[in-house]
């Protein structure tokens, strides 16, 4: 989001050998396509909000205008389906009573841009997406080919207008959004986006050790493991892949992998798939104040979420600076002493800590509930110092 790059997340374990149910490496790189052509689309969306915000005022203006119903007439219609209608056999209405209607629009114009008229009720004509009836599945490679058969038939079918009865305040971001979908190129967002994506794309593969070989030993074709690294190969070297865009060549996309390589090492992967990464880099363990920033620094922090879970049965929940930094040697001594699993030890320990309460609360109806060190170290330090039941609870 900050270098505005496209990015796609995927998980190793997701994708087979070519040729094997699964998915097949390259839809990854459809994916990152899929993903520019959302960031440039939005971009250009944003761009023409201002003459889209105009031309949805003018259809709001010609909507809530009086007669605007009766002006859709017999003839109109006809000639929408190519009738015998013609301008001359339709009567025209006389030049004071268009006079009238334009002056009468241009009060109502004035009227929407200061927003007197939100609360009004107008009824409007929106475009609705041409639904298939029944689900449509792709056959086999379909996925690999980059072929969709329900864009195939939604861009058949026509779309039809759907009349809506709403306040002219959801009228006006209905009208925007449709006008603005209509100014924008899609052409060239296509374009810029394949261009994008093939000079700034970012792919990062996580549980890249999943596919990592255990070493010899079982037999039958190893699809999920070296099959996908011998798949991976190309595409990280540079390889065009087609997408329903079009070509999108893999030279420049920067890939990034990750992987735990608890039970194998960096060095069971394919020698080829090892060369094509050369930057490697080892995260060290955390550290006791690092697990108790990630306790209460974040938006959605663990702690917080206790708190706003408890306060909806009138529970609210203190935890000291003292408390924290005891949670967090507490889940340091223990990452050391057992398996290393990282900040995931918070949430195993924070959910003793605060199984009683959280049982007791509906009942207690107690306010104000303090969390101190010593309250951590009474709930915490026989569950850490007995090694039989921290092997299940911890």
């Amino acid at each position: 989001d900050l270098v505005k790059a496209p990015f796609v997340k995927v998980e190793a374990t997701k994708y087979t050998e070519v040729g094997y149910v699964g998915r097949d490496v390259e839809s990854m790189i459809r994916d990152l396509a899929e993903s520019a052509v959302a960031m440039v689309k939005k971009r250009k969306i944003e761009e023409v909000q201002a003459p889209a915000a105009e031309r949805a005022e003018q259809r709001l203006a010609d909507a809530l205008l009086p007669g605007s119903e009766r002006r859709a007439s017999a003839p109109d219609i006809m000639r929408l389906f190519g009738g015998g209608a013609d301008r001359e056999s339709t009567p025209q209405p006389p030049p004071e009573e268009e006079r009238a209607r334009e002056s009468t629009r241009r009060k109502l114009l004035a009227l929407l841009q200061e927003g007197k008229l939100d609360e009004r009720e107008v009824e409007i004509d929106v475009a609705e997406s041409q639904s298939v009836g029944i689900p449509i599945l792709g056959g086999a490679g379909m996925d690999s080919m980059g072929i969709n058969i329900g864009d195939m038939l939604g861009g058949l079918l026509p779309k039809k207008n759907k009349r809506r009865r709403v306040k002219v305040s959801e009228a006006r971001r209905l009208l925007q959004a449709e006008e603005a979908e209509k100014l924008v190129d899609m052409d060239a967002v296509v374009r810029e986006a394949l261009e994008k994506a093939a000079e700034e794309g970012i792919v990062f593969i996580d549980e890249i050790d999943k596919v990592a070989s255990r070493g010899a030993g079982g037999s039958g074709p190893d699809v999920s493991r070296e099959g996908v690294q011998r798949d991976l190969l190309p595409i990280v070297e540079g390889s065009p892949v087609s997408t329903k865009y079009g070509t999108l060549n893999t030279d420049h996309v920067l890939f990034i992998t990750a992987g735990a390589f608890s039970s194998v090492k960096p060095s069971d992967l394919v020698p080829e798939l090892q060369g094509r990464f050369p930057i490697r880099v080892e995260l060290q363990p955390l550290k006791r104040e690092d697990l108790a920033r990630i306790l209460v620094e974040p938006e959605n922090s663990l702690l917080g979420q206790y708190k706003a879970l408890l306060a909806t049965e009138g529970v609210e929940l203190e935890f000291t600076d003292d408390a924290v930094a005891e949670i967090a040697l507490l889940a340091e001594k223990m990452n050391a002493e057992m398996e290393n699993i990282g900040a995931r030890r918070l949430h195993t320990m924070v959910e003793q800590l605060l199984e009683e309460v959280s049982f007791e609360a509906p009942d207690s109806g107690a306010g104000r509930y303090p969390i101190d060190a010593e309250f951590v170290r009474e709930r915490l330090a026989p569950l850490v110092s007995d090694g039989d039941i921290r092997r299940y609870l911890l």
